[in-house]
């Protein structure tokens, strides 16, 4: 079983008009952030019905198949990861969660984060140091800097948000929009949970947050407390 036996299974189900879609979608345009990215088309059920098909592909296989340029390759890839991490002991997580983060330049692009994070550095990290997190935070990578922030939505659903709000924090003055959808998603997480500390975090930081990001946050609160938010 290698990474060609999984693409040979991807190339299958080929659809050239959701790819055009897709690349579309993905901004693989010049200057875009999925810049030359390929896609073959397929559905996300599809990816994960390949997926399942191959949950023991070695290792390596699954690197060499996550540095491959079509994007259903990658995310397939990481798929099969995550299906494992279920599976896995703590120390089989924390293994996986190296790699992952080995290869991370390959996992780029905001649903290919937003799939595996969660599951390959927020869950090893859960009972343990997360000052890697920081790391990734400070990195000059977009992706990276996503993976930091997404992977703590494994402790907000554990009920804890203080690494939410430190590499958010991080995060204030970022440029770019698609870490703003995400530290606002992750805040708004946090509201669902605990308005309190979202509010909390929103007052003492508010005059810093990206308008994107705070359009994120709070979009799950009342009008009338939306607004208060948006006016000040």
């Amino acid at each position: 079983m290698t990474h060609t036996d999984v693409k040979i299974a991807l190339l299958s189900l080929e659809e050239p008009e959701r790819a055009s879609f897709a690349a579309r979608f993905f901004k693989t345009k010049p200057g875009q952030y999925g810049e030359g990215d390929l896609f073959l088309g397929l559905s996300m059920p599809q990816q994960h019905q390949v997926a399942r098909q191959f949950l023991d592909l070695p290792t390596a296989e699954i690197e060499r198949l996550l540095r491959d340029p079509y994007h259903e390759c990658r995310m397939t890839a990481l798929q099969i990861w995550v299906y494992q991490s279920r599976k896995a002991s703590a120390e089989q997580r924390d293994v996986l969660m190296d790699r992952y983060l080995a290869n991370r330049t390959f996992v780029n692009n905001w649903d290919l984060v937003d799939v595996s994070c969660p599951h390959l550095v927020g869950r090893p990290l859960l009972q343990g140091d997360r000052s890697v997190l920081y790391d990734l935070a400070r990195e000059n990578h977009l992706w990276t800097q996503r993976i930091a922030i997404v992977s703590t939505l494994t402790f907000i659903r554990a009920d804890q948000y203080a690494d939410t709000f430190g590499v958010a924090e991080l995060l204030l003055s970022h440029r770019h929009d698609l870490i703003h959808k995400a530290m606002g998603w992750m805040l708004r997480e946090v509201g669902k949970r605990n308005p309190d500390a979202l509010e909390e975090f929103l007052h003492d930081h508010i005059r810093q947050m990206p308008r994107t990001a705070l359009r994120y946050a709070i979009e799950r609160m009342e009008p009338a407390r939306r607004r208060y938010y948006l006016d000040l």
